[in-house]
Parts: C-alpha cells; structure tokens; sequence
C-alpha cells in the first residue's frame, strides 16, 4: 500500500510541475473527439470551418495556463465566429467552460478579464439560443426558450464562479503564507536582539565583576609580596584578603552562570543575590582594605529601590573606583557620594588622581571611552538615566551619574 502511494505522489507532483503538458494531453483528447463530430455531422466546406473550430478550441486547451487572456480572446472570436458562420453547438465547446474557470481563478490574471469572461458565460447561452433555435420557431412556445436558456447558462457561470471562489482562496493562502513568513522574520529578528541584548548584559557583568576583584587580588598580592620579609602580618592579612576577594568573585561568577544554566544551582545552596546599594559599605571597605582611601557619604533618604537601579548603581561605584586604582597613580584618594532625591538616585565618584591615560580615553572603545565606561553608559541606558564621565578640573576623573527611580509602592 505505501509504495503505491509513494507513486501516485510522484506522479502527482510530476504533473503540477508540467500543467501545459496536462493541458495538451486534454486538447488532443478534445480534438480526436471533434474530429469524430467534423467527419459525422459536416460535409465539405463545412468540414474545413469545423476543422478550424475544433484546433482552435483545442489551441484554447493547451494553453490556457500559459496565455489565459490570449486563449480567452480567442475563445471568444470562436464563439463568435461559430454564430455568424452558423457553426453549430460541438464537443469542442468545452473549451468555452474551461477558459472561463481558468480567467477567473488566475491570481496574477487582470480582473478586467475575469469580468469579461462573466459576461461572456451570461451573454454567450442566450446568443447560441436565439441564433441556432430561436424562440419565434413554430410550434415552440416561449416559456421553453427561456428554460432551456436558463439551464444551459448555469453550467457557465458555475464554471467562472468555482475559478473565481479559488482565485479569493488562493488570495487568501498567499495572504496568510505571507503573514506567516514575516512573523517568522520578526520572531527571529526578535531573538537575535534578545540574544545579543542578553550577550552584552553578561559581557557587562563578567566585566564588572572580574575587573574590580582581580584588580583587588592584583594590589594585594604585590603588597603582600613586597613586606613579605619584613611584615610577616600585613602578608597575612593581603592573603585573607586575597582569598575573600577570590572567594567572593567565585560566588558573583556561579550567579552569572546560573543564567546560563536552566533548572542548575551551584554546589551549596541559592545564588548569590545581585548586590545594591546596601552593599557599597563593604565595596568601600574592601577597596579601602586594598589600600585606596574612599571617603563614602550618603544624603537624603535612604529608600527601597527597584532593582534594576540598585544594580545600576553598585556596578558604576565598583567600575569607577575600580579605574581609579588602575588609573589613579600613587597616593590618589577617592570620594563616593550617594544622594537620595525626590525622583532619582544621583552618584558621585572622584578622584584626586591622574586620570586614565590619555590614549586608553580616547582610542579605548567604541565611544572612546574605555569598555569599563561603555558598560557604564549601557546599564545607564537600560534605565533611563544620564551619565557624565571624564577629567576633572585641576586633575583627577569624575563620574557623574543620575539614575531615575518611582517611589516604592
């Protein structure tokens, strides 16, 4: 049973892919039959207008997928050819249904020949009707004319009706295929932004979180290697600092990769929450404890916020303070103000150092700001909050940041 059904596929598919072969098959078809009618029913000259009738209409056959407007124009001067040559009614006639299906179930055919055909499938039964057996005939009553009228136009219009209800169908799929098609586009276009939006909001925390705890396990690992003969108690305090700092990058890293990791928790319990504002104390004090001197104040308010701006604000103090001791130079102090307004968290963080190097703020990024600062400008971004960065007057850098918020309700 399958491989028969395999076949009839094949062949199916095989005869959508040559429809003007189908076509040509059924013309000849039609005109073996119209040949039988010309040698039975017409004598001489007759036989030479029934033989152009019959390949005409055959030619209507075969190409009416190929040239649908041509062959309905010629239909047409074949039917009117068969009136005025009276040519009576034939096999061949066929055509006339057919071309008429085809015209109006064309998507890509002019409506003005659909409605030409309609016309021609109203007018055309009537026409054959009054030339070839005309109501006025005797003993023929009038009322039989109009039935008989009738009953062969419904067969036309039928016929011009079902090609035009699969011409609105084939709108209708194509309409839908389309629709389709561009939802598919902007689905994948949607998950390509939401895929390189999801890249670089991790690339953006790895930066963060690697930047500031290396850079604190880098100073203290040259301090502690410094003193280490001569101090053997600072050595001890910059390895216990080295190993919090590491400990808690590890633990800032599994929160990273839970992102990644669908139904996967790492070894010993809950993520680490992302860190806020509460924690920019023991930030301070760790980069304090690094040997940079922080002076941190907080004005106004203090209130719960959303998280996005908690966020927000922890990684730019950690970014900023983070520049400072890569950027700062010797004996560089930082200062950290936090300020609690109506409508917004304004930041604050600068130093008294020399600044980040001039070609690593000019060439340093996409923007010219170093990749720490266009993270920064990106997570401002993504809350509808403004940032100003860049040397200060007199020397130093300062970063200015205003983060929007609404009251917590």
């Amino acid at each position: 049973m399958l491989p028969t059904l395999g076949y009839v596929q094949r062949l199916y598919d095989f005869l959508r892919r040559h429809p003007t072969g189908v076509d040509s098959f059924w013309a000849i078809l039609l005109l073996g039959f119209n040949s039988l009618w010309i040698m039975s029913d017409l004598y001489s000259w007759e036989q030479l207008l029934g033989a152009a009738v019959t390949i005409g209409l055959s030619l209507v056959i075969a190409l009416r997928r190929k040239f649908p407007v041509t062959m309905l124009l010629l239909a047409t001067a074949i039917g009117i050819g068969q009136l005025a040559l009276f040519i009576v009614p034939n096999p061949g006639d066929l055509a006339m249904f057919v071309i008429a299906y085809t015209v109006a179930s064309g998507p890509t055919i002019p409506r003005w020949a659909s409605r030409f055909a309609l016309v021609g499938t109203l007018v055309g039964p009537a026409l054959v009707t009054w030339r070839f057996n005309p109501p006025d005939t005797p003993g023929r009553p009038m009322w039989e004319a109009v039935i008989f009228t009738g009953l062969i136009t419904v067969p036309f219009v039928l016929a011009w009706v079902l090609g035009d209800s699969m011409r609105t169908r084939r709108a209708y799929w194509a309409q839908l295929e389309e629709k389709a098609a561009r939802l598919e586009k902007e689905r994948e276009a949607q998950s390509r932004i939401a895929v390189a939006a999801e890249r670089a909001r991790i690339a953006r925390e790895l930066h963060d979180v690697v930047a500031h705890n290396v850079s604190v396990m880098v100073v203290q690992a040259d301090g502690a290697a410094y003193v280490l003969d001569a101090a053997p108690e600072q050595t001890r305090q910059a390895l216990e600092t080295i190993s919090g700092t590491g400990r808690q990058a590890l633990a800032e890293m599994r929160r990273l990769l839970g992102v990644l990791r669908t139904g996967e928790q790492p070894e010993g319990g809950e993520y680490v929450p992302q860190p806020g504002v509460e924690q920019l104390t023991e930030l301070v004090d760790q980069v304090r404890g690094a040997g940079l001197p922080v002076d941190f104040r907080v004005a106004g308010e203090p209130r719960p916020l959303p998280s996005s701006i908690e966020l927000t604000a922890y990684r730019i103090v950690q970014e900023a303070l983070t520049n400072t001791r890569k950027h700062g130079g010797p004996d560089v102090h930082a200062t950290v103000r936090l300020a609690y307004r109506d409508d917004d968290l304004d930041l604050l963080v600068e130093d008294d150092g020399r600044g980040a190097q001039h070609e690593l703020y000019e060439e340093g990024g996409a923007d010219g700001l170093g990749h720490g600062l266009i993270g920064m400008r990106e997570r401002i971004g993504m809350v509808g909050g403004s940032l100003t960065a860049g040397p200060r007057p007199g020397g130093g850098f300062r970063v200015s940041a205003v983060l929007p918020f609404k009251p917590a309700q």
